[in-house]
């Protein structure tokens, strides 16, 4: 897999890049030479595997060829890093730290960022077939910001602004804003959440946790039984044809709408908004068919400003690893 890029320079830097959530850790080595970035060695381990993180890292580098062993590494991980620091938010035994990487896998240099800042850094790169529409094309507006987010065993977000040499990444916890309700059912949905959980952000609706959050209550809400108990069954019921769980799965949908316009909104984003994360790859009919679209224009005041932005979903699932990728340089100096 190869990136072309903008700038140049003819050394060939080599990295470890990792992608690293709470159910997941994706490595690969990155080459990176006069903007192109190839990624070799591509792996996907799981998280729950490993006591630590420091452990699925070392784990991964003792598979690779001892000639194609890097000395440096870039890690996109899901949680706020701190003093070159991380603890993951949905994966509470595992944290990272640069000098920790550094001391265990015996690399030269080590860098944490927040995984979408990772997303983020890799939307110049997405080819148009890496990218799945959703609603209109919209227009181009010079300057302007794009917004990266999306579901997975959290809900991570971040923007990409235009620097004066190279785009600059926004990260933040925007999955921890608030949860606002759109109507009635939300409502309810959101006076029962508040019972279990006190404080209720936007990740306890739009997350795989939340995906089955919504299931369950909107099946205490109708009264109906809800016998599913993992995230994933609620996704098959519901593109098998289950009543309750396509309920849930449309609910969720236009709550993911609602939340892409607000972000859209918050950071003047109409250049774009790109679905990542690991559910919306696998819902794309019931995306086209559901209400995102219209719940994402659905801003009174400025749906208009609205109108013209365009949507999509990120199909490349190594798009963390080439965002950290672009970030080696900054280490080899």
């Amino acid at each position: 897999m190869s990136r072309q890029g903008v700038r140049g320079g003819a050394a060939e830097i080599i990295g470890l890049v990792g992608d690293v959530g709470g159910t997941n850790a994706r490595f690969a080595v990155a080459h990176v030479r006069g903007g192109t970035i190839r990624l070799r060695h591509a792996q996907v381990l799981q998280a729950a595997e490993f006591a630590a993180g420091a452990t699925a890292v070392s784990a991964y580098l003792a598979g690779l060829p001892e000639n194609d062993r890097p000395r440096l590494a870039v890690i996109a991980a899901a949680g706020p890093v701190q003093h070159g620091a991380v603890s993951f938010t949905n994966n509470k035994n595992w944290r990272f730290s640069e000098t920790g990487l550094v001391r265990a896998a015996g690399l030269d240099a080590a860098l944490l960022i927040n995984d979408f800042t990772a997303q983020a850094l890799a939307l110049p790169r997405l080819k148009p077939r890496e990218l799945h529409g959703l609603g209109p094309h919209g227009k181009a507006f010079p300057g302007a910001a794009r917004v990266v987010m999306g579901p997975g065993t959290g809900f991570g977000a971040a923007a990409l602004v235009d620097g004066q040499t190279a785009p600059i990444a926004v990260p933040g916890e925007g999955g921890h804003i608030g949860f606002a309700p759109h109507d009635e059912v939300e409502a309810d949905i959101l006076a029962h959440l508040v019972k279990r959980f006190g404080h209720v952000s936007i990740e306890r609706v739009l997350s795989g946790p939340g995906l089955l959050n919504l299931y369950q209550i909107l099946g205490e809400m109708g009264r109906k039984p809800a016998p599913l108990t993992h995230p994933a069954e609620v996704t098959h019921a519901a593109l098998a044809g289950d009543p309750l769980a396509r309920t849930a799965l449309d609910r969720f949908c236009a709550v993911l709408g609602s939340v892409a316009g607000d972000f859209a909104l918050a950071f003047g984003a109409r250049n774009g908004v790109f679905i990542s994360g690991g559910i919306a790859p696998d819902i794309l009919d019931v995306l086209d068919a559901s209400d995102f679209r219209r719940r994402f224009e659905d801003k009174g005041r400025m749906s208009d400003y609205l109108a013209p932005v365009a949507t999509h979903v990120v199909l490349e699932p190594h798009a963390a690893l080439i965002g950290s990728a672009t970030q080696l340089e900054a280490l080899r100096s």
